[in-house]
């Protein structure tokens, strides 16, 4: 307890680096995980070969690798100057949205053919019967590999402190530091991450009861 009760400004600021980073992130790679997801189902084959391209590229690329572009060489693009904050939000966002784009796209595949045909012949265009008739039954069918996606995503914000980022992974060199145990701080940062992952799994509970009684 001596480890936590007197590194509590350490452990407090390990965290909420981290949540900031989770809830950043975790928008950022629905939202591009569902662009990619509309352009790998999208009938214009250049979108489709856009969406496969970055999917296949990202995945089988290692987060490490992915961070190291952003934090060191993306200011040397002269682009746009950000802090590392910002940088391990986009690295993070830029790698999560390929495994939410394949989640969604998953998901969609499970959607009877004759609902989009049935849309079409209403009149829908495409991205109204994506946004409206597919989309909402395909997050429904996905809640388990989806949230899965996130939880990994809180575990993979530790790899920011590699590169300058305040957040959970931190801690142990500062603990190292001032003269504690790293083993015992590692074990309360064990602990710190099933508490915010708990939170999630009962999110991913409380989605599948009520959407498993509306289908």
């Amino acid at each position: 307890m001596d480890v936590l009760l007197q590194n509590l400004d350490l452990f407090g600021v390990g965290f909420l680096g981290t949540i900031e980073l989770f809830v950043v992130a975790g928008i950022g790679s629905l939202i591009g995980g569902g662009i990619l997801a509309a352009m790998r189902v999208s009938p214009v084959p250049f979108l489709r070969a856009v969406g496969t391209g970055y999917v296949n590229v990202v995945r089988n690329t290692p987060l490490t690798l992915v961070l190291f572009f952003f934090a060191f060489a993306w200011n040397r693009l002269g682009i746009i100057q950000l802090p590392f904050f910002a940088l391990a939000c986009a690295g993070l966002i830029v790698y999560t949205s390929a495994f939410v784009c394949e989640v969604l796209r998953s998901g969609v595949n499970t959607v009877p053919v004759g609902q989009a045909e049935a849309s079409r012949a209403l009149g829908f265009t495409f991205a109204l019967t994506l946004s409206q008739v597919i989309m909402p039954q395909a997050v429904r069918a996905v809640v388990p590999p989806l949230v899965s996606v996130e939880i990994a995503l809180l575990k993979n914000t530790t790899i920011a402190a590699g590169f300058s980022v305040v957040e959970a992974g931190s801690i142990f060199p500062s603990l190292s530091e001032r003269g504690y145990s790293v083993l015992v701080g590692g074990l309360w940062v064990a602990l710190g991450f099933v508490i915010l992952v708990v939170p999630l799994t009962l999110l991913q509970r409380s989605l599948e009861n009520r959407w498993s009684v509306t289908r």
